[in-house]
């Protein structure tokens, strides 16, 4: 099952709430093409909160209700994606995860996963633009795959990590290097404004094929593609690991990491670095999970 926040028709995208949850009924593998609501609930988030018999039952009589009234499902190619999860309690990034990534940087792999923080505020949906900062030209892509949380949990077993995700999506951890690189502690390059995508949709594990192909393309032009099970540190682990240290609620997001090709480890002939700039196309996928396409301004 794949779900989806789309913004409320002629809305202000600054408005918190000015959007509605839905179950996306068909896609042409990077977008959805049409969906239905679901009624009363103004994201995947708050589809996450509620209690488990509930969402079921939901999701059963929302698409009973479609099959009988066909007027109910919605033209999806007209709908603008939100960001998956708005407002989630916790939004958690992993650091040099993948193999490829560690290789290119020099450095041996790692004993722990290195783990730092977002907020809401830097989460956007996967069509928003993406501002190259006034103070930081040096902005970069990193496409990631999201663990969503759906059931929460502290200190739960890795064998039983599994059953407290609520699902996939994709992901970039847009960074401004500058701000990244003036301490040895990454966050102030990590939390910009609207500079992290997440969707265009949550997918159920069920339909989520472990070592999935994650590629992020500028102007066309792949940049990093590699396999999901590359992970040094898996979904399960992940999400068993961070709740050893605080309880994991339903929408709490974990993005977890990126492979190799990042901007910062290019160089072209005259030593230059190929930062993401006004009037660039960064594209992101990941197979089953949909793509993103943000217009750089």
């Amino acid at each position: 099952m794949k779900l989806a926040t789309f913004r409320l028709p002629g809305s202000d995208p600054e408005t918190p709430g000015a959007t509605f949850a839905a179950i996306v009924t068909a896609d042409d593998g990077s977008r959805a093409t049409s969906a239905v609501e679901l009624e009363g609930v103004i994201d995947v988030g708050d589809f996450l909160s509620l209690p488990a018999q509930d969402r079921t039952e939901l999701v059963e009589s929302t698409l009973t209700a479609a099959e009988e009234d066909p007027t109910r499902v919605l033209d999806a190619t007209q709908l603008e994606p939100a960001t998956v999860v708005p407002f989630p309690t916790k939004v958690f990034c992993i650091g040099l995860n993948y193999r490829n990534h560690i290789l290119e940087t020099g450095l041996e792999l790692p004993e722990y996963p290195a783990i730092f923080t977002k907020f809401a505020q830097t989460l956007t949906g996967a069509t928003d633009p993406i501002e190259v900062p006034a103070e930081d030209h040096r902005l970069d892509w990193e496409g990631e795959l999201c663990i969503v949380i759906g059931e929460p949990g502290r200190r739960i077993p890795e064998d039983e990590a599994a059953a407290h995700i609520a699902g996939y999506a994709v992901s970039n951890d847009v960074s401004v290097r500058g701000y990244q690189g003036r301490t040895t502690e990454w966050t102030q390059g990590k939390i910009w404004e609207e500079t992290t995508p997440v969707g265009p949709w949550l997918v159920t594990p069920d339909e989520f094929a472990e070592g999935a192909r994650i590629t992020t393309r500028v102007n066309g032009e792949v940049m990093q593609e590699d396999s999901t099970a590359d992970l040094v540190f898996g979904p399960e682990k992940l999400v068993s690991y961070i709740s050893d240290m605080v309880t994991l609620l339903p929408g709490d997001l974990i993005l977890t990491g990126t492979p190799a090709g990042v901007a910062l480890a290019r160089k072209d002939e005259n030593g230059r670095r190929p930062w993401l700039r006004a009037g660039d196309v960064l594209e992101t996928s990941i197979e089953g999970l949909g793509a993103q396409r943000n217009e750089i301004r």
